[in-house]
């Protein structure tokens, strides 16, 4: 790779952190990017005609801590309210976030940055589950993240934080 005068190698690098160790995670499969830009149109579809805020797709790191918690999720919603964490790399604690999850990504996705996002306050997240065909909205709530919106298959799943976004499971899923 050949680097301009003005980047660095760590403007590459797709290293995430996760409590202080990091972790690199291979690129996620087709369906993976299937699902990921499925879910981003239609989010993005919600957010042009309510102008709340701004959508955001992986790589992109999100800072929670320098060093100890830099992760990839693979969307991010930042609300208009929100909008000054947004710098070279989100800096700060996003409003929601998309893990689409994979093989070998289901401990990190489901525990590990649950837990840190969860500790830094996002309001939101939302947990992709492809093999099962499953979407699994979490909220923030003052004893943690509590159960939304499930749905599977045919089902609905809604936003709490996004009122009115509603997604049909298959749609995002098939």
């Amino acid at each position: 790779m050949v680097l301009s005068a003005t980047e660095s190698l760590q403007d590459w690098d797709l290293m995430q952190i996760i409590n202080g160790k990091e972790i690199e995670m291979p690129s996620p499969l087709l369906k993976h990017q299937r699902i990921s830009r499925i879910l981003q149109r239609m989010i993005e579809d919600f957010l042009i005609h309510s102008n709340l805020g701004e959508l955001f797709n992986a790589p992109l790191d999100v800072i929670f801590e320098e060093g100890i918690n830099r992760v990839q999720p693979d969307l991010i919603y930042i609300s208009n309210e929100n909008k000054d964490i947004i710098k070279d790399w989100i800096r700060g604690v996003p409003d929601l976030l998309v893990e689409v999850v994979s093989k070998g990504s289901f401990y990190i996705d489901t525990v590990d940055k649950k837990e840190i996002y969860q500790k830094y306050g996002v309001k939101e997240y939302w947990i992709v589950f492809p093999e099962y065909d499953t979407i699994e909205v979490l909220t923030l709530e003052e004893d943690g993240y509590k159960m939304f919106s499930r749905g599977t298959d045919a089902e609905i799943v809604k936003s709490k934080l996004l009122d009115g976004l509603e997604i049909k499971v298959s749609d995002v899923t098939y």
